[in-house]
Parts: C-alpha cells; structure tokens; sequence
C-alpha cells in the first residue's frame, strides 16, 4: 500500500510539473507579444476529409486546415504532426526551411492538444499518406491540460460521460454519433415537412404536468408567486392547437420526468409529439413505418441496420399485434377468458407477477405484457389496443369498450413510440381524469390531474385526431448501434461527485 501510494504521489507530483512547464510556454509567448488568446479568426479554406476525397483535384495547391495538434514527431529539420478537425485528421509535414527557423523553433514548443492553423501544400507522401506541407503553422488555443493517451475501456466511462468534450476528442466514433443524431432529427424534419405538418413551440414551464404518467420536477415562479411544474409531455398543449384548426403538428422538445437513472432512462430527455387531425391509430401506425424507414435510408443508407448482435430490418412490413394476443402468445393466459379482478390476481399470483391493490384488471394485463412480453419484441411491432386503465386519454374501442385504440412501437425489446386515436369526448375525458386523480389520492404520484383549460378546449370542440410520441433519443440509439442513452446524450445527467 505504501508502495502504490509513493507511486501516486510521484505520478501527481509530474503531472504538475507538465502543467506547469504548459503554463509558462504561455507565459513566454504572451511576453514575446504571441499570445494565441488574442487572435479572434482564422479562414478555414477546407476540413481534412474534403483534402483526402478531393486529392487529384488539389494536389500541389495551398489549403488551409485547423483542429487540434494530436500527435508530433520532430525529426532535426523536418517534422510531422496530426490536426484532427471535425471530419478527422490529417497529416502535416512541417519543415525548417518552409516556415523558417524561427517559426520552427516556436513549432518544436508546441504540446499535444494545441489547436493550429495549418497553411500548405496538399502533397503525398513516400509512404503515400495525404498530407499537408506547411508555409506555415499558427497557435490559436494554447492547452494547459493534458489529453489522455488512451480513452476507451470501462474504466474510463464515468469520465467520459462527464467530460464528454475530451471523449469527442479522443474517440471519432463517438463524435460520429452525435454527427449521426444531428442527422436524424434533421430526416425526421424532413419527412414531416413532406407530409405538411407544422413545427410548434409549447410551454416547458407548466401548472398541470399531464399528458403521460410520470412525476414531475416541481419549481416556483418568483415572478407570479405560483407553483410550476416541468413539462412531462408535449401532448395537451398540442392539442389545444388541433382544436385550434392548425391540422398537422409536432414538436420535438426536452421534457423532464423525474425518475431514476438507467441505460435506457434520463430524467431530462428529447421527445417528439405530432398530431393529425382526420386520421386515427391505424394512420399513425402507417406514418411511423414509413418515417423509420426514411430516416433510416437517409441517415444510414439502408433500413437494415445492426444494433448489437442482430440485424434490424425496417425495410419488411411491421408486425401487428394486439396486446391480448401478446400476452397469451408469451405468458399462456388468455385475459380474454378472465372477467373478474379476483381472477386477474388470482392468475397474477399464479405466475408471480406482482401487482398493488389499486390495480385493476387491465392493469395487471399490462404487468403480464412487461414481465413475459417486452424483451421478445426483437423486430419491429406495433402492440395495439391497450386496457382503458392505463390510457386516460384515448378513445375506446367501439366493439371493445375495455380497451382503447392505442399502440406502442417494440424494437429490441424496448418501446420507441406511444399512439392514440386521441379521445375527444369531453364528458368521457373528465370521468378519466377524476378516475386518474383518485389513484393521485391512493399514492400513484405518477397519475394525472384535471386540466381545466384543457378541458375547455375539448368542450369547444376537437376533430377525431391521430397522435403519438416518439423518444428521440432511443431512434437515435438504435441507429447508431448504441447500448444506453447516455451514449446518445452530449451530457447526460450524472451523480455529483466530490469535486463538484
């Protein structure tokens, strides 16, 4: 032990020898009248993977390129370093005799993790690797820490998630991802603008948090001495503007729930609701197919895409299953054949499902969907009309009055949207809510309350409408083959540690 902590010590003891020899290059610079904190601009002509792909067109012509320095081999007169930019990296061979001496000597200072301007010739190397020789090479940003050597393995990851800014440059893949993300949202603006839908902003600071069952994060508006809630859902101010007349929306918008942390939870997540007025669940269910299917093509160029150790075919017709059918087809029991709430619990204790008092009936069939149904749902499918319990704001089936005209979308296990012919009954909407306030009463935090100008507005009057919800952030997991959200979060919410 004694033996590890001398070790330590001697570790942290050089480490601060370097930063501090980082700091006083700066000191030295900003003496000599160079300090690179004062330069405000720097013309970018071309990004490193625009020279590789463009090289017969540019060879032997000037391009000016900068990134951070990510690698230096000095060699006597010559030299070689790396600039990795936002599209990669590229090779610079810097010369004594190209940029001058004194310019080399103030090149031979420079520390990994600088950030340079590189102006030069595009050439190719003896060995043939495209590279950039330099008539000159400029400090922009002077690093005063130091990159780590080597930034993957698991050891690493709670650093990485919390300086996510070193793990984009440390590890392109990940950047890829988040380039990968920008991309979907952007497809996905794309599709629904070819569809004639209208991109809305509603309130993310609310007096009712309703539309989905989570509890919310509370605060106090100063200003108007009221207490306010953090939105759960997009939903009940989107249809406000369905009853409005504006036909087609979406948002995509943070929403915030406050629930623990898991690979596939963030309290603080990205979600997407649209409304359609005029169509039903079955138009939702047609407009989703087909709206996976485009982004995946655009972003990545097929709809069959890999996420762990199968293959996602998106390209094939979804499957459609209701959740009765579901639940037999994986559990054994037919909730059909059971009519009573003493025989839903009694078979819920049968198998070992675990339930609470104030669970009905069609509560427990949705405990039986998650415990034996979820994790079979590899490929993509549509599970379709839900118990009425769990669906406070959806139509009911005419024929089937138990259940409502609902699905959630299953791939790899795990739900990606959540659909509705959107109930618009007033008088069928209020008797809901006061039954969701009731379980309120009994201790279900996540239950919702009345939202009386909500109900306002259905009074006036709100045409048969489709809608759904969409986590973005779980779309953007599976196609860019990620196992948990926090790998699709730029900073996702983590623990405090002691240094914060």
């Amino acid at each position: 032990m004694a033996e590890n902590n001398a070790q330590v010590q001697q570790s942290q003891a050089e480490l601060n020898e370097i930063l501090k020899i980082r700091r006083e290059k700066l000191a030295q610079l900003q003496a000599e009248g160079k300090d690179p904190f004062t330069i405000t601009k720097f013309d970018v002509t071309h990004h490193s993977a625009e020279v590789r792909n463009n090289f017969e067109a540019l060879e032997g012509k000037e391009v000016t390129v900068a990134g951070r320095m990510m690698s230096k081999r000095v060699m006597g007169k010559a030299s070689f370093c790396n600039v990795q930019d936002l599209e990669g990296g590229i090779q610079s061979y810097v010369a004594r005799d190209a940029v001058g001496e004194d310019e080399y000597k103030d090149f031979k200072k420079l520390d990994i993790g600088d950030i340079i301007g590189v102006t030069g010739e595009v050439f190719r190397t003896k060995t043939g690797e495209i590279s950039i020789k330099a008539a000159k090479v400029t400090l922009l940003s002077k690093s005063l820490q130091i990159l780590p050597e080597k930034y993957h393995g698991l050891t690493n990851t709670d650093m990485r998630y919390r300086q996510r800014y070193v793990d984009l440059i440390m590890n392109q893949d990940v950047k890829e991802t988040f380039v990968k993300r920008s991309k979907i949202i952007a497809a996905i603006r794309r599709f629904l603008d070819g569809e004639n839908f209208m991109e809305v902003e509603t309130p993310m600071l609310v007096s009712n948090a309703g539309g989905a069952a989570a509890r919310p994060f509370e605060t106090h508006y100063n200003a108007l001495d009221e207490d306010v809630k953090l939105r759960i859902s997009l939903e009940l101010y989107l249809k406000r503007l369905i009853v409005g007349g504006l036909e087609r929306v979406y948002e995509i918008g943070r929403v915030f729930r406050n629930e623990g942390v898991d690979t596939r939870h963030n309290p603080e997540f990205t979600l997407m609701e649209l409304y359609q007025a005029y169509t039903d669940y079955y138009g939702m269910m047609d407009l989703t197919e087909n709206m996976f299917r485009y982004v995946a093509r655009e972003v990545c160029g097929s709809a069959v895409v890999p996420y762990g150790d199968v293959m996602i075919d998106m390209e094939k017709p979804f499957e459609r299953i209701t959740m009765l059918d579901a639940v037999e087809k994986y559990s054994g029991v037919d909730f059909r054949k059971i009519n009573t709430l003493e025989e839903a619990r009694a078979i819920a204790d049968e198998k070992g499902v675990h339930y609470e008092q104030r669970h009905g009936k069609g509560d427990i069939l949705n405990l039986f969907f998650e415990e034996f149904v979820e994790e079979n749902l590899v490929q993509p499918t549509f599970v379709m009309d839900h118990p009425v319990e769990i669906s406070p704001l959806t139509k009911r089936k005419p024929d089937a009055p138990e259940y409502v005209e609902r699905f959630e979308l299953f791939i790899t296990g795990r739900e990606f949207c959540n659909a509705y012919s959107e109930l618009n009954d007033p008088i069928d909407q209020r008797e809901r809510f006061k039954a969701q306030e009731e379980q309120l009463a009994q201790g279900d935090e996540e239950a919702n309350t009345t939202d009386e100008d909500f109900m306002n507005a259905l009074e006036i009057g709100m045409p048969p409408t489709g809608g759904i919800g969409y986590g973005i952030d779980r779309l953007v997991m599976l196609l860019t083959n990620s196992p948990a959200i926090r790998d699709v979060l730029l900073f996702p919410t983590m623990k405090p540690t002691s240094d914060n």
